[in-house]
């Protein structure tokens, strides 16, 4: 489904807006850091921010990406998003040595970190 440069985008150290709509209907954005993930992408936020909790009400989302060294050069992914508590804490550490090249330290036990999957139905953009 994703094209060579929509990978690349995906692959890079590029930083995602993940779009949401809000109970009230308003929308919400946020950068994140995300992968690739075969046809999917993956990202993670802490379990119990607005961004997990309109997920969970309304799993529709826009995941923008665009190149930091020509932002002409974007995606826009837009389809459902997935939520899960498996692998959150795992991804959270990939992607921090994906963006700064280290790990941070360990979060309190009551820091639940989610693991958030978007399946693609829509994908436009000049990379796409």
């Amino acid at each position: 489904m994703f094209n060579e440069a929509t990978k690349a985008l995906l692959d890079g150290t590029n930083y995602p807006v993940v779009a949401t709509t809000n109970a009230d209907g308003s929308p919400q954005s946020s950068v994140v850091w995300a992968k690739r993930d075969g046809d999917t992408v993956v990202f993670v936020t802490v379990q119990g921010r607005r961004k997990e909790r309109n997920i969970r009400r309304d799993p529709r989302v826009s995941l923008s990406v665009f190149d930091l060294g020509d932002p002409e050069n974007y995606v826009e992914i837009r389809g459902r998003a997935e939520v899960t508590v498996e692998g959150g804490r795992e991804l959270n550490d990939e992607l921090a040595r994906k963006y700064t090249g280290t790990v941070f330290p360990p979060e309190p036990a009551d820091v639940v970190r989610v693991l958030v999957r978007v399946v693609p139905e829509h994908i436009t953009g000049h990379s796409a």
